[in-house]
């Protein structure tokens, strides 16, 4: 069975719940090595970032219990 982006999505919340915090920086890579790069791009900085796919589904299971830190570039609940 292929990967989702919602099997992402709840990788992503299994792991902020174990971690308290999710680094833009490392989770992005984390899941390119774990799911593969159809869950990632690169965006106009160049930079690896999260698909939108796996950003909506993760938003629809968390609704507004997580925020988004921008100077620190993570979510946390």
């Amino acid at each position: 069975m292929a990967t989702t982006p919602d099997d992402v999505a709840k990788w992503m919340l299994d792991e902020l719940q174990r971690e308290k915090y999710l680094y833009q920086e490392t989770v992005v890579y984390d899941i390119e090595s774990k799911f593969g790069k159809d869950f990632v791009y690169l965006n106009d900085n160049g930079n690896l970032a999260i698909s939108r796919k796996i950003l909506s589904a993760f938003k629809k299971l968390t609704g507004d219990s997580v925020i988004w830190e921008r100077g620190e570039q993570m979510m946390r609940f």
